[in-house]
């Protein structure tokens, strides 16, 4: 069953009935994913290209002996053109038993976001791709873009995980 935007808390939820997230900005939107997908932030280098992959997949980075796609958030969810600057990262994600790796903007911060503070995101899921959005999530004034990454990292279109790859 898809996972929908106000869906009970995952497993990586806290005693407050709330999860950390790692936050990132693509363009002006700030964006957030499960911490706990997030093995290390690096800084953007270029890739070796794979020809007669999709746009958004910038190639392979080899880290310490692991070859990582690398998929460009920016390009995939259609944001503004593409500019790597010195605070360009790549956020290297483990996905059940695959590394992969996606390019950002940068960096924010991490924060715990209680259940309460995540709401469904009408009419926002289908820009992102449905099950991919958890929903909105409101930490002071600031206003989350709360992902699903794992499910949006085994997903078809994206070509980087097996989906029935458990981990």
């Amino acid at each position: 069953m898809p996972l929908q935007a106000g869906a009970p808390p995952s497993i990586t939820d806290d005693a407050a009935g709330g999860c950390e997230y790692l936050t990132f900005f693509l363009g002006d939107e700030e964006y957030a994913i499960d911490i706990l997908r997030v093995q290390e932030i690096r800084g953007y280098d270029p890739v070796t290209p794979i020809a007669g992959t999709p746009a958004f997949i910038k190639g392979v980075a080899n880290l310490r002996g692991t070859i990582v796609p690398i998929a460009d958030l920016r390009i995939k969810f259609g944001v503004g053109g593409v500019e790597y600057t010195p605070f360009t990262v790549v956020i290297i994600l483990n996905i059940g038993l695959r590394v992969v790796g996606i390019v950002v903007d940068s960096v924010s911060d991490v924060v715990s976001l209680p259940a309460r503070e995540l709401h469904p995101a009408a009419g926002l899921s289908a820009s992102i791709g449905a099950g991919f959005l958890r929903g909105l999530g409101t930490v002071g004034e600031r206003m989350l873009i709360v992902l699903d990454i794992e499910r949006m990292m085994r997903s078809p279109d994206m070509g980087l995980v097996d989906p029935d790859d458990a981990g």
